[in-house]
């Protein structure tokens, strides 16, 4: 496997992993049911993207993509904080916008920047990056 299918898998399990760490913290707040189940599947959707990833770094015995507890415990305070004095559903489908958009842009970069990959690693990308424009889409409804 090439260094640059590796960067690509290495950047996707990451951006899902704070995908999903992001719902799971934000979970605990919503107080709007249908907006949980969409959270919710989207989290799914993430990890069937994340575990993609895995798969094919396991299967040519690459190093995976490994956050450390300083990072999830950034990002969770970080989610914390920006919830401490609104909560309301178009707030949360705010910050989800902007995670999202954010992942996009990382995304986006990574498959430029790594043009070698491999066509299995880029449709994946472009799944996830599919998946992030289709949660917008979703999140743009509650705002």
């Amino acid at each position: 496997m090439k260094q640059d299918d590796i960067a690509i898998l290495r950047e996707i399990q990451k951006n899902t992993q704070m995908a999903m760490t992001t719902i799971d913290t934000i979970l605990d707040k919503i107080s709007d049911d249908e907006f949980t189940i969409n959270l919710s599947r989207q989290s799914i959707g993430y990890a069937k993207i994340h575990n993609d990833a895995v798969e094919q770094l396991v299967e040519e015995k690459s190093g995976t993509y490994r956050s450390n507890q300083i990072t999830d415990f950034m990002l969770r305070g970080s989610v914390h904080m920006g919830t401490l004095f609104n909560i309301s559903t178009s707030h949360l489908a705010e910050m989800m916008i902007q995670g999202s958009s954010r992942g996009l842009t990382n995304m986006y970069k990574t498959v430029k920047h790594n043009t070698l990959a491999q066509e299995r690693c880029v449709e994946l990308a472009q799944e996830l990056m599919d998946f992030e424009e289709k949660s917008i889409e979703q999140m743009k409804e509650y705002l």
